[in-house]
């Protein structure tokens, strides 16, 4: 073991207690919580003693023996990233330990100003490696925290809704692309199998634009509907959406298209034999009373 690593050692093996406690004091300084960090201090500094005792060389610390600092450093990494706090924050949460070390230091070289640069060297070293660790497993988890916000709104953002008995609706928001589309895709058909629909409304009101790519993948979703045996409007059809698809050339032949989602669902309810009627006191003057006629029952 080089001396440089056995001096460390020993400064947090006899001094661990005045190490911590100044450690906290730093934090408290910066205006951070100790009754959050106390522990995470601990359980941080005990990890690098066991590193410093097991390896020797503080400054591969990729190397096995700091295994477990690494884990200590993901677990706080994590739990500062879901909690709202930046990288700068999370390593200042490391960096701050320097200043206590330099110190324990300097009181056990005294005049030994050779054997205290060394020290302090391999100290630096292996905190700002410790620094570095964290904001990389700090950005993973942001990048994995943004993941899987980004599939939890896509989801809310492609609901299925059971308009009515055997009509199922696909309310599409924002541009549409091939992950979006399988979605739907798995979607809509795990639904169509669930209530037995025999046909889904696709209405793309709140699509933006539609082009070649965005065509072919309502043609898909259209064609996937049809091998389970159900049927498909698209809805949303505007003037401007119309002229784009006959300037691209899109080919919509065979699909039934309509302008408004409640022109689809007059026409699915048609199809399913329904008939809608206005009452007689709609007649009269009140409004939003309508009658349902359901196939095969008396007028």
């Amino acid at each position: 073991m080089k001396q440089n690593s056995a001096a460390v050692e020993a400064l947090l093996s006899e001094q661990r207690e005045r190490v911590l406690a100044e450690w906290r004091a730093e934090l408290s300084a910066g205006g951070r919580e100790l009754a959050s960090e106390a522990r995470e201090a601990g359980e941080l500094l005990d990890a690098v003693l066991a590193g410093v005792r097991a390896n020797g060389n503080t400054e591969n610390f990729d190397d096995m023996p700091w295994a477990h600092v690494r884990e200590v450093l993901s677990a706080l990494s994590r739990s500062r990233a879901a909690q709202g706090s930046t990288a700068a924050d999370t390593s200042r949460f490391v960096l701050t330990l320097k200043k206590p070390l330099f110190a324990g230091l300097q009181r056990r070289f005294g005049q030994d100003s050779a054997a205290l640069v060394d020290a302090t060297w391999e100290v630096s070293s292996l905190l700002d490696n410790m620094a570095q660790y964290t904001v990389t497993s700090y950005q993973r988890t942001r990048e994995d925290i943004i993941v899987r916000q980004q599939q939890e709104l896509l989801e809310l953002s492609t609901p299925v809704v059971k308009l009515w008995d055997g009509v199922l609706a696909v309310p599409m928001i924002g541009t549409l692309d091939s992950g979006r589309t399988q979605l739907v895709m798995e979607t809509l058909l795990q639904r169509i199998v669930e209530t037995g629909s025999a046909l889904a409304i696709i209405d793309i009101t709140g699509v933006p634009t539609v082009d070649t790519l965005v065509a072919q993948h309502l043609l898909k979703t259209v064609t996937a509907i049809r091998l389970m045996g159900a049927d498909a409007i698209i809805s949303g059809i505007r003037p401007q959406i119309a002229q784009t698809i006959v300037h691209l050339g899109i080919d919509l032949e065979g699909i039934t298209t309509k302008a408004t989602l409640a022109d689809a669902l007059a026409l699915a309810m048609k199809r399913a034999g329904f008939t809608v009627t206005r009452s007689k006191a709609a007649a009269a003057g009140a409004s939003g009373l309508f009658a349902v006629q359901a196939p095969g029952s008396a007028a």
